[in-house]
């Protein structure tokens, strides 16, 4: 019996089912079935499911005798299914790779729940992709599994089949079918969720939702969009039968009226001359299920008045004066922000017309988030190697306090903003300025960067669209035209900086600034930090730092780090860094320590006794401290499938490599983590990364840039004349190892010969 029984109707989608269905057999979980039905479809549908079927035996082919519309084909592939748990997939509709996988692991994890919803993207005709706008509510955080009454919000995600998953015992025992006609989903999702005992989330998106240019049902004009009545009386009929769902009657009704006035209010669904029966019958359904106690949210009362009244008209002339009132409003807080905005840019145009100041430089880094990372490092070397030059610091009020005394502050979109961009001779940032910067001949713009690319940057993100969110590539190349230098760490930087943001800048590979300090702190450093953050002495200090996942909405922890300190017992403790595009925290407890929020990661690293991370840049810098790195790789297809990576880090890590966190917890546990193995895949990382890191990078790009002394830098550092701070634990005269028992099976994947 397979874990899944995938159902993919098919009728005219012969241009997209090969793509469906390759979706399904591709996926990295093959415990399935698929059931492609063909509902008698005139095109080649019927002749490219039964190829399918002949060449993969997991494939069954089923012919209707008969067209039966969406809900009747979903009902005739039930019928045979025999997996434990029923997927629906439209034709012209895919799954995303490891889709199925994330599925299971989540069913699993929250105990076989009767139903799992998970996300979706809408991907348009036209390229670009668009994640669920309202998938806050499918947070893996709370109680899992729980019950609707628990999560009503969970009905403002679209109800529809093919965003859940459904355990088919739960199914078959309560009988549910699809009914015939169109908005066939809406009888069958209420009742199932209303119904379910037990239901989780999966905030993951997991089938890609297509926006067809024409051909779809929601866009054909046809008076079958009156069948939304028919369903909806289906929904309340099933309400009427079961008392206990009696509670649900209100906000049902809500949804009815939202559904009725979209289908009327859209231009292209109803045909010419039947909106007025529309309407009537509207009106009929909301007197006939209309409950007490429904809340009708303000914005949407003028909408349920169209549907109780049946005013047509009089909705047409209120929708067109709002409108007008909008507009007039909008237009009069465009106007007091157009004319400030006019004044800093006439302000602006003057400062560039005035001379450059050639002992000033303007320096930001993280849209302006706070003093920090490489152009942090490069701001104290100005007033160190070069103390002529007047600095000045870029940030939003709530990081000010983040700069050090020394440089000036300065808020974005200020007089002093555009007066430091206009007249400030260096220019010092780890993405661009304000696309409105205007280059001025004689200013320098150096462009640091903030951290080696395992992940595809630049160009390389048009063949990833969803991770790209609408980046704006020809701009991108205009503010990569600013750069007349761009800091570099290793020679894989250098090349990839070369090809993905192609310019005319020089590129300076004398090691990133920021990871000077990893060179220069001592052990009372190392000391004063750790007792700033409360860890405990004779305690080992774990640094769990993750990366932003372009494919979740959410950033849940892929982590159990209470789970994982409990089973490692009292010694470890675990710093968590939430990525900086999301915050925190990502857990706290009593050896759980959120450090989400501290204004210095190199800090943290100074702390840490060992880095665990999965696909995060900090690697790259961590491994100048020669610390043991674990890497935890659970998600790695799609992550590489999302985003693109320039190498295979499983293959190439510099560390021990967990593809579980049952793997992360006996690596620490066995004590791989800082074992020979693990310590030869770091000397061979530090080799191929780290060759210019060597604490006097920020110093070279000082006197190349501001003293004009390329010929006379520092020389690099071998590595194996080194000698970085060694970590608090490495002290100790027995270090540490976990208190859980030592793992029975095989050793962790790199620690193996």
């Amino acid at each position: 019996m397979p874990r899944f029984s995938v159902i993919v109707p098919a009728y005219q989608v012969q241009a997209y089912l090969p793509e469906c269905l390759d979706s399904v057999l591709s996926q990295s979980y093959p415990d399935l079935e698929l059931i492609a039905v063909d509902d008698r479809s005139p095109d080649a549908c019927g002749t490219i499911i039964d190829e399918y079927a002949a060449r993969d035996a997991r494939v069954k082919a089923l012919h209707l005798p008969e067209n039966q519309g969406l809900g009747g084909a979903r009902n005739a592939g039930m019928a045979q299914a025999r997996g434990d748990y029923l997927l629906f997939l439209d034709g012209d509709d895919t799954l995303t790779p490891d889709a199925l996988r994330a599925i299971a692991d989540r069913i699993k994890e929250t105990g076989d729940p009767d139903v799992l919803v998970h996300d979706y993207a809408r991907t348009f005709w036209t390229g670009r992709a668009e994640r669920n706008k309202v998938a806050s509510h499918l947070t893996e955080e709370g109680p899992a599994p729980f019950r609707l009454d628990e999560r009503p919000g969970l009905l403002r995600v679209l109800m529809v089949a093919w965003n859940k998953a459904y355990r088919r015992e739960f199914v078959e025992e309560h009988g549910f079918a699809f009914p015939p006609g169109y908005y066939e989903d809406t009888p069958w999702t209420y009742p199932v969720l209303m119904t379910a005992g037990t239901i989780a989330t999966l905030d993951r998106v997991c089938v890609h939702y297509r926006q067809r240019r024409r051909g779809s049902i929601l866009s054909t004009t046809s008076r079958r969009h009156f069948d939304i009545f028919e369903q909806y009386d289906r929904v309340f009929a099933f309400i009427e039968e079961r008392p206990e769902l009696a509670h649900w009657r209100p906000v049902l009704f809500g949804r009815m009226v939202d559904h009725f006035t979209t289908v009327f209010t859209s231009r292209d669904r109803l045909p010419k001359g039947s909106r007025a029966a529309f309407l009537r019958t509207a009106r009929a359904h909301y007197r006939r299920h209309h409950a007490g106690g429904a809340q009708v949210p303000l914005r949407t009362r003028l909408r349920h008045a169209l549907v109780h009244y049946g005013l047509h008209r009089t909705y047409r002339a209120l929708q067109s004066a709002m409108s007008v009132r909008r507009r007039t409003v909008k237009a009069g807080v465009k106007s007091v922000r157009g004319l400030r905005s006019a004044l800093l840019q006439l302000h602006y145009r003057i400062q560039l017309r005035l001379p450059l100041r050639a002992d000033r430089a303007v320096f930001a880094a993280y849209w302006n988030r706070g003093h920090g990372c490489n152009p942090g490092a490069l701001e104290q070397a100005f007033r160190t190697h070069a103390p002529h030059i007047r600095t000045a610091w870029i940030a939003r009020p709530e990081h000010h306090h983040t700069i050090p005394p020394g440089p000036r502050r300065l808020r974005p979109g200020s007089f002093g903003y555009w007066t430091a961009l206009a007249r400030s001779t260096y220019l010092v940032n780890n993405v661009n300025f304000d696309r409105r910067l205007k280059k001025r001949p004689g200013q320098v713009f150096v462009q640091t960067q903030h951290g080696t690319p395992l992940k595809h940057m630049g160009l390389d993100l048009q063949e990833h669209p969803a991770a790209a969110a609408g980046m704006d590539f020809e701009e991108l190349l205009r503010g990569v035209d600013k750069w007349d230098y761009v800091l570099s760490a290793n020679r894989h930087t250098t090349l990839t900086w070369e090809r993905v943001y192609p310019g005319g800048y020089r590129i300076l590979e004398y090691g990133y600034p920021r990871n000077d300090v990893f060179q220069q702190a001592t052990s009372a450093d190392v000391t004063r930090i750790r007792e700033s953050l409360g860890v405990p002495e004779g305690a080992v200090a774990l640094l769990y730092a993750p990366t932003h996942r372009d494919y979740r909405r959410t950033q849940s922890p892929a982590l159990d780090l209470d789970r994982i300190v409990r089973r490692l017992g009292p010694r470890f403790v675990i710093l968590a860094r939430a990525h900086y595009w999301h915050g925190g925290p990502l857990a706290a407890g009593d050896r759980v320590i959120d450090v989400s929020d501290h204004p210095c990661v190199e800090s943290l690293c100074l702390a840490a006794d060992a880095l665990v991370t999965d696909y995060s840049s900090l690697m790259f810098d961590y491994a100048n401290l020669d610390r043991p790195i674990v890497v935890h790789t659970e998600d790695w297809d799609a992550y590489h499938a999302a985003r693109g990576t320039y190498f295979d880090l499983r293959s190439s890590p510099p560390g021990a490599v967990a593809r579980t966190e049952d793997e992360l917890i006996d690596i620490f546990a066995g004590g791989h983590w800082r074992g020979s193995r693990s310590a030869e895949l770091r000397a061979a990382f530090r080799e191929r990364f780290c060759r210019y890191d060597d604490g006097r990078a920020a110093e070279r790009v000082v006197r190349h840039v501001v003293l004009g002394e390329p010929a006379g830098l520092p020389e690099v550092v071998p590595l194996a004349d080194r000698h970085p701070v060694p970590s608090a634990a490495s002290g100790l005269a027995h270090p540490p190892l976990a208190t859980v028992p030592q793992p029975f099976g095989h050793p962790p994947v790199t620690e193996g010969r």
